[in-house]
């Protein structure tokens, strides 16, 4: 496969690859995936953190390499010559997860989302605390009643 991309794109695949363990890209797949083997109506969301995880990978090989669009080829090409010997002399892969990875990777890259995404976590530890204050008190009421 190595043989098949430029220099350039050379340096995208172990890029790509390093970021998996270092954001433990497995963990969180693999909780996702039993939260799915306990729940099959979870199933959808193990394919989209799987997807997600993946454009992760890109993302953190774009700002690596520091060109977007040859992490894009390089993605394309290896798509392409995944599993060959020889380069393909057609399109080789219909995986619309791959299509929407290089279109993504074509795209202005994705906001930086840290901020707002602490406030609604924040927002909602606090919400889950004030219930958990509230059913307290509410117990502590019904003592006298409850049996």
């Amino acid at each position: 496969m190595l043989g098949a991309f430029s220099a350039e794109e050379r340096r995208v695949l172990p890029a790509h690859e390093r970021a998996h363990p270092t954001h433990r890209h497995a963990r969180l797949g693999t909780a996702v995936a039993l939260a799915a083997a306990a729940n099959p109506l979870l199933t959808p969301v193990r394919h989209m953190v799987a997807f997600l995880l993946e454009r992760w990978a890109d993302e953190q090989a774009a700002a690596a390499v520091g060109d977007r669009a040859s992490t894009a080829r390089a993605l394309a090409r290896a798509a392409l010559t995944a599993g060959r010997r020889e380069p393909p002399h057609g399109l080789g892969f219909t995986d619309h997860a791959v299509s929407r990875r290089i279109a993504a990777l074509q795209a202005a890259p994705p906001p930086r989302l840290w901020p707002p995404a602490a406030a609604v976590m924040a927002l909602g530890a606090l919400t889950a605390l004030g219930a958990a204050d509230a059913t307290g008190d509410l117990l502590r009421l019904l003592e006298p009643v409850l049996p």
